[in-house]
């Protein structure tokens, strides 16, 4: 007589990964492209990633900082350039005029 197969325990499946957060890609890209908006869009994906639990932290950490140093960095060149347009204009005042 033979014996019934043993029990069989069901298989083991590992919880789904946990999905990322599509504003922090969103913050990252937007970072390089409108840097204001990466900034928010950064913000806006910590908060939703800290009541979600999603992943994509670094994203958004990511696109705040680049954001950041990116919107300050336009600051400075566009102070610099007004600036150099100021000193031009009162250096072009001070010219001799032709005879």
């Amino acid at each position: 007589m033979s014996q019934p197969p043993p029990y069989q325990h069901p298989g083991y499946y590992p919880p789904p990964p946990r999905q990322t957060n599509g504003m922090a890609i969103a913050a990252l890209i937007t970072a390089f492209l409108f840097s204001p908006a990466g900034i928010v869009l950064g913000i806006v994906a910590r908060k939703q990633i800290r009541r979600t639990g999603e992943e994509g932290w670094g994203m958004a950490t990511a696109g705040l900082v680049i954001g950041a140093v990116f919107t300050v960095l336009w600051v400075l060149a566009i102070v610099l350039w007004i600036v150099m347009v100021v000193w031009l204009y009162r250096e072009a005042a001070n010219l001799p005029t032709p005879r």
